[in-house]
């Protein structure tokens, strides 16, 4: 009986230790399972949802703290039809804004940092997001329609709904590139 027991209690103690090496970083987990969703449900985003994930491309880092971003949101369906049109009901857009001219900083880099701090609050809340970079011409074409700020020019387009959970994405995705391709440690 004792074996037993001290078997059992081994066994618990090696699960949670491999547990706590895989599943215990929900950063990285969430980094590592995300990936840009086309399919989604018409279910809505909320407005608890929305607000978390704006508050999460406000803390974004940006150089030297300028924070140079305006997130316009778009919830009007035909008005989201126009800059992607494959968006359903329910979806949201942010268009991430920089300052059109701010000598030496990088306010579209920073943009970007501000989108892929959303993306990671977006999967971490079982949503699904998609960053698109072609409609920001478009957008620009248009400001005062799409009601950018003055000053600020559209950089990237977030998309946001819920996934379309018929749809095996994970498996369809494109493969990621290996660590070898893509790493060089200097010597």
């Amino acid at each position: 009986m004792k074996t037993k027991l001290a078997f059992i209690v081994i066994i618990i103690c090696i699960s949670s230790e491999l547990y706590s090496q895989t599943s215990g970083n929900c950063v990285a987990n969430t980094l590592l399972m995300a990936y840009s969703e086309r399919t989604y449900s018409s279910e809505p985003v909320t407005d608890q949802q929305l607000d978390l994930i704006l508050r999460c491309g406000i803390k974004a880092p940006s150089a030297r703290n300028k924070q140079p971003w305006k997130f316009t949101v778009i919830r009007n369906d035909s008005v989201m039809k126009e800059i992607i049109n494959n968006v359903v009901p329910g979806n949201v857009l942010v268009v991430i804004s920089g300052l059109e001219s701010e000598s030496g900083t990088t306010p579209d880099f920073d943009c970007g940092l501000a989108a892929e701090s959303m993306f990671i609050a977006v999967h971490g809340l079982g949503l699904g997001a998609r960053i698109y970079g072609s409609p920001a011409g478009n957008i620009n074409a248009d400001k005062e329609r799409f009601q950018i700020p003055s000053g600020y020019k559209a950089v990237v387009v977030l998309r946001i709904g819920n996934v379309d959970k018929s749809v095996d994405a994970i498996t369809a995705a494109t493969p990621r590139n290996s660590p070898e391709e893509v790493i060089n440690y200097y010597k």
